[in-house]
């Protein structure tokens, strides 16, 4: 098969540098592989790690991809930029290493009394035993090993080896793997098309847009927690939609007849899986991402 390239035209050709509209372009066209990047990276690494952060350093990469790129090289941007963009997302985690020279001061401290105590008396120190000797109380020889713990958990020296890396794999997924992602993420978008308005505005407010239930709340006139009422609603909706056309033996059966109101909710179940089914085909699906699985747009 012809490879064919990403590129609408060839730029940054040896002599010639990208110009400021073919970087934007590039720019512009490759956003959403940034934020796709990062949501897998935040699934992999604790909670406490801001998506926003990740995110800066991302589409730092992107415009420094977009200005060095060369076609010449035969190398299609996408993967270009999404070699940068890995790297800059594992830099940016090396960088949130917050254990300050004090903490780390004191975390050598502890294990250098737990060693000498552990010689001396030919055990295992109690905490207590261990705070007497550095001349603190038990809570605060909690509160540093609980600083040095939080610290380990983005501290490349905390990790076995190779397992930072392994957050943000270069992973090559095979035609057929890929063509099923496309598929199953051509499903998703047709199963929030499919939802009752109310569900499906919440669903791209605050997931796809990534508004604050506040604002969602406002704009529907509601509490906000009636938004996570919606929210969770809407996907578990989502998820026996999904189901019903890709894995329909893990949908569960609602009892009761079509006059009683869990006989309604089936009704009205069955009815949403019909407009699941009815949103598209195979062609329509994968045309809602790109040659790599890279989501081109949702619409609201």
């Amino acid at each position: 098969m012809t490879a064919t390239t990403e590129l609408p035209a060839p730029i940054g050709i040896h002599h010639d540098a990208p110009s400021a509209r073919d970087i934007e372009d590039l720019v512009r066209e490759h956003m959403p592989m940034v934020g796709h990047l990062v949501r897998e990276l935040l699934n992999r690494v604790p909670g406490h790690v801001h998506s926003d952060d990740l995110s800066s350093a991302g589409f730092a990469a992107l415009l420094g991809a977009a200005r060095n790129f060369d076609v010449s090289r035969g190398i299609p941007f996408h993967r270009f930029a999404a070699v940068r963009i890995r790297g800059a997302l594992l830099d940016e985690l090396r960088g949130q290493d917050w254990a300050s020279r004090s903490v780390r001061a004191r975390a050598r401290k502890t294990a250098q009394a737990r060693q000498e105590l552990t010689a001396a008396l030919g055990r295992t120190p109690s905490e207590a035993e261990v705070a007497e000797m550095l001349g603190i109380g038990v809570a605060e020889l909690a509160s540093v090993e609980d600083d040095v713990q939080k610290a380990a958990l983005l501290s490349l020296q905390g990790f076995p080896t190779g397992a930072a890396e392994e957050m943000v794999p270069e992973l090559s997924e095979g035609p057929e793997d890929l063509l099923i992602k496309r598929e199953r993420l051509g499903y998703l978008h047709q199963a929030i098309q499919a939802l009752p308005e109310r569900l499906r505005l919440v669903v791209t407010q605050s997931f796809l847009q990534e508004q604050p239930l506040s604002e969602v709340a406002a704009e529907l006139g509601v509490t906000e927690s009636r938004i996570s009422q919606l929210r969770t609603e809407a996907l578990r909706l989502l998820r026996e939609g999904l189901n019903s056309s890709l894995a329909p033996e893990l949908l569960t059966v609602a009892a009761g007849g079509p006059r009683t109101r869990k006989g309604c909710q089936h009704r009205r179940r069955n009815e949403y899986f019909a407009r699941v089914a009815e949103q598209g085909n195979l062609r329509t699906r994968l045309a809602l991402t790109d040659e790599h699985g890279v989501p081109i747009a949702f619409a609201a």
